[in-house]
């Protein structure tokens, strides 16, 4: 990994409330997967769960995001390059157009050197412009559809976990209406922001962003991989890309690593349960569960008494 990991600085702050910034762990927390593929979650309820149905959900998921990153992502030449974030190499990018790059004949190889870092820029690159335009431009409508039918059918499996949590982030941002292509975009002036940390590969975790619809929450910019560098690391970065008072953390997650990486920050952490019987979890947790915690570390504030 490059030493040099600064990124565009956080968002101005405007002369309103305090700036909530969430800061999200995925599998299990925002999404269900690793519990589908190894029965944990439908043994959670105690034989009123299909186990081999979880199985086949989270196996066809496990497809579709293999195929898409090796197709469309470049993850077949890139997996071994463990980069925290796209912007990691952004010193290396000159700019190029890339409009006409022929990825597949520029002999690239794991970026040890400063050539190879250029081309794993470009990479990266492009991979943020794709992301930025989402999947419609890239999949047929069939598979689109098949796509959409998978998501439903999850969503109804796991209790709506899913739309749940996609409801969590909607409420705490200000979605513009669908544009012609389908897409959504968030109101730039709305203040919490969504951060997505991750032990999971930067590549196929962007990809789940965008398959289980939660690309127009999380810019690519936001979305960091801690597989190699650990999630204090992480922490510690956008705690320097939001350097400024108004900025309030908290993160979100059901694992050992972000809790005790929150507390080293002293940020509140939001510990998810995948018991049916728990509060912590989707459906359940709400903003205002959440902004009980922010005001135990930061004071109550307006926008935390409005939260519904």
């Amino acid at each position: 990994m490059n030493d040099n990991t600064s990124q565009k600085l956080g968002p101005l702050v405007s002369d309103g409330g305090p700036v909530n910034v969430y800061i999200w762990d995925m599998d299990e927390t925002l999404i269900l997967l690793r519990s589908l593929l190894n029965g944990t979650y439908a043994e959670s309820f105690n034989g009123s769960k299909d186990v081999k149905r979880g199985l086949e959900i989270g196996k066809m998921w496990e497809d579709h995001i293999l195929k898409i990153c090796d197709d469309f992502f470049f993850y077949e030449q890139v997996e071994e390059c463990s980069e925290p974030f796209l912007d990691s190499l952004r010193q290396y990018d000159d700019g190029k157009d890339l409009s006409g790059y022929d990825f597949k004949q520029d002999d690239f190889t794991t970026p040890t050197d400063d050539l190879n870092k250029r081309r794993l820029a470009y990479r990266h690159r492009a991979v943020a412009h794709k992301y930025e335009k989402g999947l419609r431009p890239l999949i047929e409508s069939e598979t689109m559809s098949a796509l959409d039918e998978l998501y439903n059918v999850t969503d109804e499996y796991t209790d709506g976990w899913f739309s749940s949590a996609r409801a969590f982030l909607e409420q705490c941002s200000c979605v513009k209406e669908e544009s012609v292509d389908g897409t959504s975009a968030i109101d730039q002036s709305s203040q919490d922001i969504h951060i997505l940390v991750t032990s999971g590969a930067l590549i196929p975790s962007l990809v789940k962003c965008l398959l289980f619809r939660l690309d127009t929450f999380l810019r690519h910019e936001n979305v960091y991989s801690s597989i190699d560098v650990g999630k204090l690391q992480c922490f510690k970065w956008i705690k320097e890309r939001f350097n400024h008072p108004k900025f309030r953390f908290c993160a979100i997650g059901d694992g050992w690593e972000e809790c005790a990486a929150a507390q080293a920050m002293q940020w509140p952490f939001v510990k998810i349960d995948l018991q049916p019987e728990s509060t912590h979890r989707f459906p359940g947790i709400t903003p205002k569960t959440v902004s009980y915690y922010f005001a135990a570390v930061y004071g109550n504030s307006d926008t935390d008494t409005s939260k519904d």
